[in-house]
């Protein structure tokens, strides 16, 4: 059986939430290439949720290509509602 994960004594904030966030996006990006779109929904999905916790001025600290997939996907292929193209 594997060992089960610690829970973290703090949640991210700051500079580490950021870095966490661009983590994330950039998992879910290779997850797309990868065509393994399970994968990528979830990992998007976890990014999503810590995007939403940033404040203006800490979105503004993520790369803009990071943000521009993140919103062009989420949009196109994972909106409410949505079927993605093709299914």
């Amino acid at each position: 059986m594997p060992p089960k994960k610690k829970p973290n004594a703090k949640p991210l904030a700051g500079a580490a939430l950021i870095k966490e966030v661009c983590r994330r996006i950039r998992v879910a990006r290779s997850y797309w290439d990868a065509h393994n779109n399970r994968a990528c929904r979830g990992e998007r999905e976890k990014a999503m949720a810590l995007y939403e916790t940033l404040t203006p001025e800490e979105r503004e600290k993520v790369p803009q290509v990071l943000r521009v997939w993140l919103r062009y996907r989420s949009e196109k292929y994972f909106g409410e509602g949505r079927t993605p193209p093709g299914g």
